[in-house]
């Protein structure tokens, strides 16, 4: 399965929940998650999303390290599962 099959899916489910997952496009920011996760109740996370099995880069564990210090929570999801674990929890 690739990356962007997993982006569609995560795009549609939080649009069946009654939310949004805004694409990301952060000028200069370099590791900047794929997604904002926007949910009732004000729920926010930021979604990286990955190939199956596959791990963030050393500069994007650093941008999330460093957005999770701030009290932002980062998700990094690889399947559909997560997607539906993620969704499961947050609504």
């Amino acid at each position: 399965m690739r990356e962007k099959a997993i982006e569609t899916y995560l795009r549609e489910s939080v649009k069946r929940k009654g939310g949004m997952a805004v694409k990301q496009d952060w000028v200069s920011v370099r590791g900047a998650p794929d997604r904002l996760v926007l949910m009732a109740e004000g729920k926010i996370v930021f979604v990286e999303l990955k190939a199956p099995g596959q791990k963030p880069k050393p500069h994007q564990e650093r941008l999330h390290k460093k957005l999770r210090g701030l009290g932002v929570r980062v998700e990094v999801i690889d399947s559909k599962q997560q997607v539906d674990d993620l969704l499961n929890e947050i609504t």
